[in-house]
């Protein structure tokens, strides 16, 4: 069972699934980071499920090594998102006292 790749899309589908109620159900901005951390994993899962498991039936489009350079692309990319959204955190929070999402209508351009 653990050795197809529907098992592993289907569990990357879900975890995706599970970071967007999340993202939309919280108000936290930490967790709202989380979940947005936990969409991305599930993309690194589905791109590592692509790369471990050709499709048998077609001439492959790129190498096998194509999957592990996505997921650090990605990885990359959240680190960064991560810094730059704690910081965004960090100085609403000396500015308002507050994390609330909700009341951040100075944001607004």
């Amino acid at each position: 069972m653990a050795n197809s790749p529907e098992f592993f899309l289907v569990l990357s589908a879900l975890i995706f699934c599970l970071g967007l109620i999340g993202l939309i159900i919280r108000r936290n901005p930490l967790v709202m980071f989380m979940s947005i951390e936990l969409m991305l994993n599930a993309a690194n899962l589905a791109f590592m499920t692509f790369s471990r498991f050709p499709p048998a039936n077609r001439v492959s489009l790129g190498s096998p090594s194509d999957g592990p350079a996505f997921t650090f692309v990605v990885m990359t990319i959240a680190a960064a998102e991560a810094v730059v959204g704690l910081a965004i955190i960090i100085t609403i929070f000396r500015n308002r006292h507050s994390v609330d999402v909700d009341a951040l209508t100075s944001l607004k351009g």
